[in-house]
């Protein structure tokens, strides 16, 4: 995984992308992980998004508490004592006592313990403590029915047998997720499609789309349309061979001047923003005003970056480069020293640098022979 990333942030982008129905190498190019990663993730949990550990409750007693409790306890100090010391409810201390042991009994460290194994989270599945419902689901799978089948079927069947009843997804979860596996593995070979591993329940993309919250270009100011204000820039990605290795590019729309992102880490999600907004930033507040991207998943965190960096990205509709023309020219300029079918990884930022230096050094027809600097340089002297 890439530097700079919580491992829990970079599972939640894999997961969340492929519940938008992102494929498997697309989740993990959202996340930022390799291929072998994702596929780890999928099998260890039969594609079933893991649960996240639950932090303790702050309305829970701590170690702490609980060991003033056994304190005041050993002192005979009264139950409202105690809760009086602790700023809780007199009956909070009374039940804590009684759910574990007397006033001569308590233990703070056992207590904690108890509570935490109380607050547990999966509890035991369903067909792991019934061994007829478990029975009866097995043998309906053996005969080909769907676990949808099953689920609505046990409910007219033993209409007034509560504990005879689960869900779809539970007898789901019990065949893919290996923890969970209450009923036999092998069954999954009666399940239509054979798979023992769960498939998102998305609809399936290309890696384009189903980006949350996104800003249509139409919704771009105007003074973006006519060029009139310097600060409007464009974006894409160039990639390398195999396309295993890739460079940011951002080129503002006035002047076309041009600036490159080092991304090291690949076209995930969290290695783009993050290299985007570390580039934004170095730029004066009058030239930060709007990105203009095209929907690829590497924009997945848009939102995190317009609240870093104040600047609202704009994105193209689908299969229409043309909105972003000047990056679109650019990436060709930029083919003469990228080639196609190159290891781009070989460019150290230094190297980037340099060759965007060349480009916003060399003059431009669209700009009446000046070059990107020079026009930069004026657009920012006329609106200071």
């Amino acid at each position: 995984m890439g530097r700079g990333r919580k491992p829990f942030e970079v599972r939640d982008l894999f997961w969340q992308a492929r519940a938008d129905g992102a494929r498997q190498l697309q989740s993990g190019t959202v996340a930022g992980v390799s291929r072998t990663a994702g596929r780890k993730w999928v099998k260890a949990s039969g594609g079933v998004r893991p649960r996240r550990p639950r932090p303790r409750s702050a309305l829970r007693l701590s170690v702490a508490e609980r060991e003033e409790i056994s304190r005041g306890l050993a002192a005979g100090s009264s139950f409202a004592a105690i809760a009086r010391g602790l700023g809780r409810p007199t009956s909070t201390v009374s039940r804590e006592v009684g759910r574990n042991g007397d006033r001569r009994s308590y233990r703070a460290g056992k207590a904690d313990r108890r509570a935490q194994l109380r607050a547990a989270r999966p509890k035991p599945a369903k067909l792991a403590g019934c061994l007829r419902l478990r029975t009866q689901v097995e043998t309906d799978l053996a005969a080909r029915w769907s676990p949808q089948q099953i689920s609505a079927r046990l409910r007219v069947q033993f209409p007034d047998e509560p504990e005879m009843r689960v869900s779809h997804e539970t007898i789901y979860t019990s065949l893919f997720v290996q923890s969970r596996g209450t009923l036999r593995q092998e069954l999954t070979g009666f399940l239509r499609t054979g798979r023992a591993v769960r498939r998102p329940q998305g609809r399936a993309c290309d890696g384009r789309g189903q980006i949350p919250g996104m800003v249509m270009i139409s919704e771009r100011p105007t003074e973006a349309d006519d060029r009139a204000v310097p600060g409007h820039w464009e974006g894409d990605l160039i990639v390398g061979r195999n396309s295993r290795s890739f460079i940011g590019t951002l080129v503002e729309r006035t002047s076309r001047f041009v600036m490159l992102l080092h991304l090291p880490d690949g076209p995930g999600a969290v290695s783009v923003t993050r290299a985007l907004t570390d580039k934004i930033l170095q730029l004066p507040v009058e030239l930060r005003r709007s990105v203009t991207w095209d929907q690829g998943r590497e924009m997945y965190l848009h939102r995190r970056f317009t609240i870093e960096t104040g600047v609202q990205i704009y994105f193209c509709d689908p299969h229409s480069p043309w909105q972003r023309g000047s990056n679109e020219n650019t990436n060709g300029l930029l083919r003469q020293y990228f080639p196609k079918q190159t290891d781009l990884s070989e460019h150290t930022p230094e190297h980037l640098d340099a060759v965007a230096r060349e480009l916003n050094g060399r003059p431009r027809q669209t700009l009446q022979w000046k070059t990107p600097w020079e026009a930069l340089n004026e657009l920012v002297a006329l609106t200071a």
